[in-house]
């Protein structure tokens, strides 16, 4: 490894943890362009490298979490499982038989890596406008979700999120942050933080679960993967301090901004760049 490459896998690997450390997600929205545009790995595998990286640094930020009692227990088990479920077998059975080229025609055509890096940024977009232009009284004054709406809350709705969460984490090797969070806010209707806080454990669970789907069918450099995940978790202990002194709705704002941010660099990148 060169000594530019080794800068950048430090810089980046720093920015990705700091990101989840920050915003409970997005980790995953920046690990996969960086394994496949800066350190040319396939889109496959660099969607299973996202999903290590991404789950162990949120196993640090969920353990930091822990003892401030913002983490909403019932309703991250109501949504997390069909995620588990979806994420499995999308790894493990789906991507598998997807052929390499999606579609073949005299114009152009369609390989999966692009398919996915594609359906990504759509996703991501979709995602970022629903949290820039939030919902009136979506937060309630307290940390956690108030008695009154958790009676109100459509299990029904967070469920098929979680199948969909689930669908696109599998495919595309995302956490689901940039996914999980709009739905927690939206939805469950509970305060940004406590949305991360949720967010962070289900993601380090379903990033891991997806990872192992992985393992046999997916060749793996542990040497770079482990440095990398190393030094993510630095970053994540900055941005959970970077966390603690920001509000509820900048955050939210910060959150879609990036977000938003991103997914337009994808499709630019997809598109015209290619």
């Amino acid at each position: 490894m060169t000594d530019i490459l080794f800068i950048l896998l430090i810089s980046t690997a720093i920015l990705i943890g700091f990101t989840i450390g920050l915003l409970g997600g997005g980790g995953s929205i920046l690990a996969v362009p960086v394994f496949v545009y800066l350190f040319h790995i396939e889109p496959h595998t660099a969607t299973s490298y996202s999903l290590f990286v991404v789950g162990v640094s949120s196993i640090l930020a969920t353990l930091q979490n822990l003892n401030k009692g913002i983490i909403q227990y019932k309703i991250g088990i109501a949504f997390a499982l069909p995620v588990f479920v979806v994420i499995f077998c999308v790894r493990k059975f789906l991507l598998p038989i997807i052929p390499d080229v999606i579609y073949q025609g005299s114009l152009f055509s369609l390989k999966q890596g692009e398919a996915l890096m594609l359906l990504f940024a759509i996703v991501m977009l979709v995602a970022s406008i629903s949290m820039i232009k939030g919902r009136k009284k979506v937060e309630p004054d307290s940390l956690g979700a108030s008695e009154e709406n958790e009676h109100q809350l459509n299990y029904f709705l967070l469920l098929l999120q979680g199948v969909f969460v689930g669908l696109i984490t599998g495919l595309v090797g995302a956490g689901g942050g940039f996914l999980i969070i709009p739905a927690l806010v939206i939805l469950a209707r509970i305060p940004m933080k406590s949305a991360i806080a949720t967010s962070l454990v289900i993601i380090s669970i379903n990033s891991l679960i997806g990872f192992s789907g992985d393992i046999g069918t997916v060749k793996i450099d542990w040497s770079f993967l482990g440095l990398f995940s190393l030094i993510a978790l630095a970053g994540v202990f900055v941005g959970l301090y970077v966390n603690s002194k920001i509000e509820n709705e900048k955050l939210r704002k910060i959150f879609g901004y990036f977000v938003l941010l991103m997914g337009i660099f994808i499709l630019v990148k997809e598109i015209f760049l290619d």
